[in-house]
């Protein structure tokens, strides 16, 4: 690890989990990049191209029971990850766990041009979060308006935050290592 965590000063003990969105992160990835940096946890999912919700929920509780109930847990996702949070935290009996989460460029999977891979995660699950959230969206986002962004956040009942005109906030947005990502992310679990 490189860098000091500004995490790990707001939320001592906590594991962050890394929850990539379809086909995974790849290297030029923020999430890549904060695994290597600050050891997060990556939850790898059995099938990345063609994903099943419940699927993704099971390996989600899995790992978070694997990792104790001693851990305080923090959830980071991007894209169908963010979907996942929902799905997961509205049935999981292990939410209290987890002090927080990032939910950085959720998709509506409700828009016609969503590709037939992803039918398993409609409709989207809009049920509040039982733990502190911010979500972040991309003014210029292919998978999602901004004001469909902020309806998600509003029914997740999160915080909410534009980065600016970034596409799909991934590996093509230039983000590199996104350490403003990682300050937001320290200061909602200050807060």
């Amino acid at each position: 690890m490189d860098k000091a965590d500004p995490c790990r000063a707001a939320a001592p003990g906590a594991r962050i989990l890394q929850l990539p969105g379809w086909q995974d992160s790849g290297e030029s990835h923020w999430q890549t990049h904060w695994e290597r940096l600050y050891g997060d946890i990556r939850v790898v999912q059995n099938d990345w191209m063609w994903p099943l919700r419940g699927d993704w929920m099971a390996r989600l509780d899995e790992v978070v029971g694997e990792l104790g109930a001693a851990s305080p847990l923090v959830l980071v996702a991007h894209s169908l990850g963010c979907q996942l949070v929902a799905a997961w935290a509205a049935h999981s009996g292990k939410t209290a766990r987890v002090r927080g989460a990032l939910l950085v460029a959720p998709p509506d999977l409700d828009h016609p041009g969503m590709p037939p891979q992803l039918h398993s995660f409609q409709p989207i699950v809009r049920t509040r979060l039982p733990f502190p959230a911010l979500a972040v969206w991309s003014e210029d986002d292919p998978f999602c308006t901004p004001a469909e962004a902020r309806r998600m956040a509003e029914g997740w009942g999160c915080a909410e935050r534009s980065v600016g005109p970034r596409g799909h906030v991934n590996g093509d947005s230039g983000l590199g290592e996104w350490d403003e990502g990682r300050r937001w992310l320290a200061e909602l679990l200050a807060s």
